[in-house]
């Protein structure tokens, strides 16, 4: 199999498709297993839907095997073909027993008859990808649901590692999956099934913050150290705080420091992991900077989660993965719901390795989730009313590393020193190094956590529209300048877009899987445009 054709992710070739090899590093082999893990995914949720019409019980093994499959899907998450094609025949077991279950195969569509053999494989992905569904946009809307429930699975996931779970989150996302097998759906059904889709972000993100949250306690500002310790480290990446747990936990007393890298940055925030002497701080900067940056800190690195970059083979042998993440040739530890990760592996090589050579000094401050800034809202709210804050502009969502992006560290040294900016998400690494100064002790930049996070911008803005007895949320003094890159960027949009936030400025590029017809929907009714430069945006937005 030589081509491909994945739009997904805002990197995209040309701003069309990768159709040769992914920009992300996917090759084409592994992409069509993407795809019929998808498509496998789909017809498992057929099942499962029609199960629950008929008033029978789905088991939560089976919504936990559905949601990691679409987190192994999402972009930079798991380059390794073999775990993938693991995925899909465990998936083909689950769906057989389950139409067992349901005792019928009347109404089920081929996606869940199809049980092909390993053999199989390759032919049946080449007619269930993307460019399947021939009407653009019957297409472009179903992408546009399969990548928000592709962020929605990425939440949820998380939660349901802290044993956290929601059965209508999860019915949702089967059902959804199932209808975009669904032929009979006219543009106008799934435009609806999209705004739907964002209420279940909404829903998945409460989900995770109470989790996270009643685990760990509300993040409180902190100041993040930036340099490094004498001792051996293990660098942690992504965004699962249950694998930290996990970490910090078997590395206690053994010599060896954890650092955390790109999103897992926000985890210095929670009053839980303060406890731990041996959390040394955070090393680098976002997830397209890791080549440099895993190569100089010299010890063994974990991704808990998307982004990976394909390592180079220097630092390789260093390189562990677990989850829903996977890499041809790197070491990988996983384990059920509930059961502890054997970290001992990883431990034992950190213990030979050097210190991490420094990139740099200094200290950074986040920990500016909702709690947090509720308990500052009377001193934001005065500054509002004395004119001190004259707007807030939400600069959340992915950091990238094409050049355009350099639009972002523009755009926030610019801005007024009356403005005040709002982030999660590793779009921060963007700006959240500079000297922004701060507006009679609030800081100019208020870091609320991960991309996972998200939640919080939005319980801010919905708090600052009852403090100020607004109307309409879109009555407030903030502006949405926001960055994308993969999923959970997609499934926060649709949930901004469903409770009711309009002029979003989505950059660097629009999506390509939006088609014209439905990119002018979205611009018709919810404001949506893209970015221009620095000045002319400035001079909008503000």
């Amino acid at each position: 199999m030589e081509e491909m054709f994945c739009y997904q992710c805002q990197e995209t070739v040309g701003c069309t498709g990768c159709t040769k090899s992914g920009v992300c590093g996917k090759k084409p082999d592994v992409a069509a297993m993407q795809d019929l893990l998808v498509y496998v995914s789909k017809g498992a949720s057929c099942v499962t839907t029609a199960m629950r019409a008929a008033g029978l019980p789905v088991k939560p093994h089976v919504n936990h095997n559905i949601t990691l499959n679409l987190f192994t899907t999402i972009t930079n998450a798991n380059f390794d073909k073999e775990s993938i094609v693991a995925r899909i025949k465990d998936t083909l077991i689950m769906k057989s027993k389950l139409i067992e279950a349901l005792g019928t195969t009347e109404g089920l569509p081929e996606a869940a008859l199809w049980n092909g053999e390993e053999s199989d494989f390759e032919a049946k992905a080449a007619t269930v990808g993307v460019l399947a569904c021939e009407n653009e946009d019957i297409r472009s809307l179903r992408e546009l649901i399969i990548y928000g429930l592709k962020g929605l699975s990425a939440y949820t996931k998380h939660a349901n590692a802290l044993l956290s779970d929601n059965e209508d989150i999860d019915a949702f996302i089967q059902r959804a999956l199932a209808a975009t097998l669904d032929d009979s759906l006219t543009v106008d059904d799934l435009i609806a099934l999209t705004l739907e889709t964002g209420k279940f972000g909404v829903d998945g993100m409460a989900l995770l913050d109470a989790a996270n949250t009643g685990t760990y306690g509300n993040p409180e500002i902190t100041e993040v150290d930036l340099g490094v310790r004498s001792n051996p480290g293990i660098l942690i990446s992504g965004h699962d705080l249950k694998d930290l747990e996990m970490l910090l936990e078997q590395t206690a007393g053994t010599g060896v420091d954890v650092y955390t890298h790109c999103e897992m940055l926000p985890a210095h925030y929670y009053p839980f992991f303060k406890k731990y002497e041996h959390f040394a701080g955070n090393y680098g900067n976002a997830w397209w900077k890791q080549k440099e940056e895993f190569e100089a800190f010299n010890g063994p690195i974990l991704m808990t989660t998307n982004c990976i970059v394909p390592p180079a083979e220097s630092y390789k042998d260093r390189l562990w993965t677990t989850g829903a993440t996977g890499v041809s040739g790197c070491k990988h530890i996983d384990a059920k719901y509930g059961e502890t990760k054997d970290f001992s592996g990883i431990i034992e090589q950190a213990k030979t390795c050097a210190a991490p050579t420094e990139l740099e000094t200094g200290k950074i401050v986040g920990g500016f989730a909702h709690e947090q800034v509720f308990a500052l809202a009377d001193a934001v709210v005065d500054a509002v009313k004395s004119g001190a804050i004259r707007k807030f502009v939400v600069m959340a969502g992915c950091d990238g590393r094409q050049k355009s992006r350099e639009y972002y560290t523009e755009f926030a040294q610019k801005l007024p020193q009356d403005t005040v900016i709002l982030t999660a998400g590793c779009a921060k690494f963007k700006y959240n190094k500079l000297d922004l100064g701060d507006i009679g002790g609030i800081p100019r930049v208020l870091d609320a956590g991960q991309c996972n996070d998200s939640y919080s911008l939005a319980l801010i803005a919905l708090k600052l529209k009852e403090v100020f007895g607004l109307d309409d949320v879109n009555e407030l003094p903030i502006a949405y300048n926001i960055a994308w890159y993969e999923q959970k960027a997609v499934i926060v949009l649709l949930a901004l877009l469903y409770l009711g936030v309009k002029n979003i400025h989505l950059g660097p590029t629009l999506p390509a899987f939006l088609s014209p017809n439905v990119t002018n929907v979205l611009v018709e009714n919810f404001g949506i445009a893209g970015i221009g430069t620095v000045d002319e945006d400035l001079e909008l937005l503000l």
